[in-house]
Order: structure tokens, then C-alpha cells, then sequence
């Protein structure tokens, strides 16, 4: 599914995407949490205290613009965020916010690049993220955050919040969370990478990619 949704299309993909997710370990417990931006600029976006595996269709928060709940159960206590990104990147139509380990793991070290956190080890991931800005700490609740995350979100489709975890965008909740998935591998490539001698994409390489297939911050 693809595009702008209407609600009940909206449930059921968040339903889909999130019960994949759980599944394949990128999520555990009650972390995390998806939205979808709907024609009318209202939001859909998970319950609080709720296990991607086990989302409830008719329990998927509807939210108008101004973030008041018009059906559904409450919702998850990161809403906030996901709005801040969508009010910044008009295109956006979907957003994944995961604690998947190998990239909430690089969200807690010390010394990374905070304007590119991760290097273009991959292809893939320069097409699907490109540079990942760090997001420097807050605490849950912090109500700096959403405005330090629409800053960047202006320029950024995907950024790593730190000592938390990422939040990427797309013009899909699929395409969202397929970035998502290929953001949380190249962590792990990182980590595992670690101590090596590594050979990373060189700036014509990016070029070309950036030309053939567009630019990440255009998703």
C-alpha cells in the first residue's frame, strides 16, 4: 500500500507493518511506534503502552491536526514527534520511530559525527537515508524535542535521537519503514565493522547515486 490512505486502509497497514516489524526483532516489548498522515492532514498513529506485534485495528489513534484524539485509544506518548516531522516535511506520508538494537546501540556512543552519525558504507543505505544527524539527548516528555526534531527533519528525512533511537520518514508508511530496516543494518554493519580497516563510498560514488536515483532527502 502506498500513497495517502484513508482510515481504515491506515489501520491496516499500520497493523501490517507493525506485527512485521515485532516479528523480525526490530522491535521488542512496547517499544516504538508508526503513523500515517491521511488526505486531510489528520493523523493515525499507535497506542501508548502498545506491542507492535499485537496492534488492535480499531485502537490505532486518529488525531487531528491539532494532535486532539478523535478515535481510538490513547495514543503513543511520542505522537508529538511524529507531528513535529510531518508539520516540517510537507511530502511525508509515514513514519517509523523503532528502539531497534544496533541502531539505538550507535545512538549511545560517544564521539560520532553529529551532522552524519553513520558513514555510506552501502549503496543502499545512501539511497534510502543518506546522512543521519544526531539528535542530541532529551528526556521522554521533553517539550524542546519537537522543536529541535522539526529543524532537522526540514532537511533530513531519517535522524537518530541519542541514547533513544531513530525516526525515519517517507513518502509511505512502507517506503518509511523499508529505510528504517535498511538504516537499522548498516548500524549493525558499523558495529561489526568496528576495529577494521573499512572502505566507505567516496564522494563520486555518492554522486552517482545521488544523480541515477535521486537524493534521500527527497523521500
Amino acid at each position: 500500500m502506498t500513497g495517502i490512505l484513508d482510515i481504515a486502509s491506515a489501520r491496516e497497514e499500520i497493523c501490517l507493518h507493525g506485527r512485521s516489524l515485532f516479528d523480525r526483532g526490530y522491535a521488542s516489548g512496547s517499544s516504538g511506534n508508526l503513523s500515517v498522515r491521511l488526505a486531510d492532514g489528520s493523523m493515525m498513529v499507535t497506542p501508548t503502552n502498545a506491542s507492535l506485534g499485537r496492534l488492535d485495528p480499531e485502537a490505532i489513534a486518529h488525531l487531528d491536526t491539532e494532535g486532539r484524539l478523535l478515535n481510538g485509544a490513547e495514543p503513543s506518548k511520542e505522537a508529538l514527534l511524529h507531528r513535529a516531522v510531518y508539520d516540517a516535511r510537507s511530502q511525508a506520508r509515514g513514519i517509523v520511530h523503532l528502539h531497534a538494537t544496533h541502531s539505538a546501540a550507535v545512538s549511545c556512543m560517544a564521539g560520532l559525527d553529529s551532522s552524519s552519525c553513520l558513514p555510506p558504507l552501502t549503496a543502499y543505505f545512501v539511497m534510502k537515508i543518506g546522512h543521519l544527524p544526531l539528535i542530541e539527548y532529551h528526556r521522554p516528555g521533553d517539550p524542546d524535542l519537537p522543536r529541535r526534531i522539526a529543524t532537522v527533519a526540514r532537511e533530513h528525512p531519517a535522524f537518530l535521537l541519542a541514547n533513544h533511537g531513530p525516526i525515519v520518514a517517507g513518502r509511505s508508511l512502507a517506503q518509511a519503514v523499508n529505510a528504517a530496516e535498511e538504516l537499522e543494518e548498516t548500524a549493525r554493519l558499523f558495529l561489526l565493522l568496528r576495529g577494521s580497516a573499512t572502505r566507505l563510498l567516496d564522494c563520486e560514488q555518492i554522486e552517482i547515486l545521488e544523480r541515477v536515483f535521486g537524493r534521500a532527502t527527497d523521500a
